[in-house]
């Protein structure tokens, strides 16, 4: 039987320089960088697996050789497409690997996103009970960024008012669903935010909007 996780795309943000990680001394590239004894692209992989989403766009960048190889050898049970690129922001990384994903619902998330593998599946499952014209972003009330997206919630709904504005304890967790990432829709701030619907994480303590 053919599943909503059979007909999700995935895609992994990993092209970031990882400034911080190598100015305390770590010389990997960031999604190699070890959680756990594991690199960080082992666990979004790892993820994506549990939630049976084998069809995984990834972005690295240039100097990611490291990646690159782990990949050659790590993801063969994964239709991976992989993007070396260097981008000069996180948002040109998305926009790259949203029109790979283009006309297929796709659930993207960046690579430093860290939550057990059951909160994913978690919001894979809810995330379908959605309009299936909704956008839902992943939400957390957990803080460690130097330069987190915020989002303004409405508590009736679970609607998402505004991103970027400190007005609500949220931030974005780095992963989304998109039921047709293209780049018209992306550059659209206005016709998004009349779409996008928060799914907080459940170890924030918050359910469903």
């Amino acid at each position: 039987m053919t599943t909503a996780a059979d007909m999700l795309r995935g895609g992994i943000i990993a092209a970031g320089h990882g400034t911080r990680l190598r100015a305390d001394g770590h010389h990997a590239s960031k999604p190699m960088a070890p959680v756990g004894g594991r690199p960080l692209i082992e666990h979004t992989l790892d993820r994506f697996r549990a939630a049976g989403i084998r069809r995984v766009t990834v972005i690295i960048n240039e100097r990611s050789d490291d990646c690159r190889r782990w990949l050659g050898g790590h993801g063969q049970d994964f239709n991976l497409d992989v993007i070396v690129r260097t981008t000069p922001s996180s948002y040109v990384s998305f926009q790259l690997v949203a029109a790979r994903l283009a006309r297929s619902p796709a659930l993207i998330t960046t690579v430093d996103s860290i939550l057990p593998i059951d909160d994913f599946r978690h919001f894979v499952r809810s995330a379908a009970g959605f309009p299936s014209d909704a956008v839902v972003l992943g939400l957390t009330g957990h803080v460690d960024d130097d330069n987190p997206l915020w989002a303004t919630l409405d508590v009736s709904d679970g609607r998402i008012l505004r991103l970027g504005a400190k007005l609500r304890p949220r931030r974005s967790g780095g992963f989304h669903l998109h039921p047709h990432p293209t780049c018209a829709s992306l550059h659209n701030p206005r016709i998004q935010l009349q779409r996008y619907r928060g799914l907080a994480n459940r170890n924030a303590g918050a359910g469903c909007g």
